[in-house]
């Protein structure tokens, strides 16, 4: 998986850039968010906001993969930022 596209964001808030995943097969995932949190920066998955007003992920993924994803956008966000 490679992230395609990632779009700095300066627009206040904790949130950084938004980005694309491409998997191998070519499918591409939109609507990631970088978040810089407390303990640093994070992925957030595309959610939707259900009924009770609570959001939920649209993406469920073990927490390998979500680690891998972490490092490969905030490496990503690093490089453009610089």
């Amino acid at each position: 998986m490679t992230i395609s596209r990632m779009n700095l964001y300066d627009g206040g808030g904790k949130t950084v850039a938004f980005f694309d995943l491409e998997t191998e097969e070519k499918l591409v995932v939109k609507g990631f968010s970088l978040i810089n949190g407390p303990k640093g920066l994070f992925v957030g998955v595309p959610s939707e906001k259900g009924k009770d007003d609570k959001y939920y992920d649209k993406i469920l993924m073990p927490q390998e993969v979500r680690n891998q994803l972490n490092e490969m956008a905030a490496t990503k966000y690093e490089e453009l930022k610089n």
